[in-house]
């Protein structure tokens, strides 16, 4: 049976950042891919009025998802308004039931938007609610009872929101795909003018090298590399279970302690 791997963000062009390269690998492994961002991406724009750059954006991260070979899956929300409510749950619950992921990447659960906290506690909790019949999910479906595992991706600039260092648990080398990666993030054209703008992201793609750079000289192994800290295995699967490392061998790092 196809082993999944499921990336939710909260917006178009924040698995391009953090998780593309990952995607990518977990790919060559054989991973069927699937591909979500929480928010339509309508406030990403100070010329266009909503529902435009809303339209632009998912059509831009179809284009991305298509580069990654990844299964695209709507958007169920709006910028800035990714709550952590009953209605949100239950949308992103039945997708969590229709993909059955093996493999779960998401925002760290601390990282500098609320967005990307909202939009992981709910990927969080949709897979916790997974196999439970009497969750109700919106459309509905039946439950499912695969084993999980879930990995939290860095925050941007790799520190939390007070300033402090985050230092992943694995390491995985996208050296090879860091070209892919970048052409993904490429499809996200509408951005680039808009994060120089607003926050200061001089050159959109640079920004992107520049942290896989920063995390592969913490693994002090590779030359790009995407970082992510593994979740408790509580509710979701096997006590050590792993499989982040284990598809990607030698291409997935992680540090001896001590």
């Amino acid at each position: 049976m196809t082993k999944r791997a499921f990336a939710v963000v909260a917006h178009p062009d924040d698995i391009e950042f953090v998780m593309a390269g990952t995607l990518l690998r977990l790919g060559e492994a054989g991973y069927e891919l699937h591909y979500m961002n929480v928010s339509n991406g309508c406030c990403g724009s100070n010329d266009l009025d909503r529902e435009t750059i809303a339209r632009i954006r998912t059509e831009e991260a179809k284009a991305a998802a298509k580069i990654l070979g990844a299964i695209f899956h709507e958007p169920i929300s709006e910028d800035l308004e990714i709550f952590y409510d009953r209605p949100t749950l239950r949308k992103l619950g039945s997708v969590m039931r229709n993909v059955a992921p093996d493999l779960l990447l998401l925002h760290s659960p601390v990282d500098y938007m609320v967005d990307h906290e909202n939009a992981c506690k709910l990927a969080v909790t949709a897979a916790f609610s997974r196999g439970m019949k009497n969750f109700p999910v919106d459309p509905p479906r039946e439950p499912v009872g695969n084993p999980l595992t879930i990995y939290h991706a860095q925050p941007h600039g790799n520190k939390d929101p007070l300033g402090k260092p985050v230092t992943p648990t694995h390491y995985v080398d996208v050296s090879s795909v860091i070209e892919t990666k970048v052409n993904a993030l490429y499809a996200h054209e509408s951005q680039r003018k808009w994060l120089d703008e607003t926050q200061g992201l001089d050159s959109y793609t640079e920004t992107m090298k520049e942290l896989g750079r920063e995390v592969g000289t913490m693994s002090g192994q590779f030359e790009y590399a995407e970082g992510f800290r593994k979740h408790s295995y509580l509710g979701f699967g096997e006590e050590g279970a792993d499989p982040l490392a284990e598809a990607l061998g030698a291409s997935c790092l992680i540090p001896l302690k001590g």
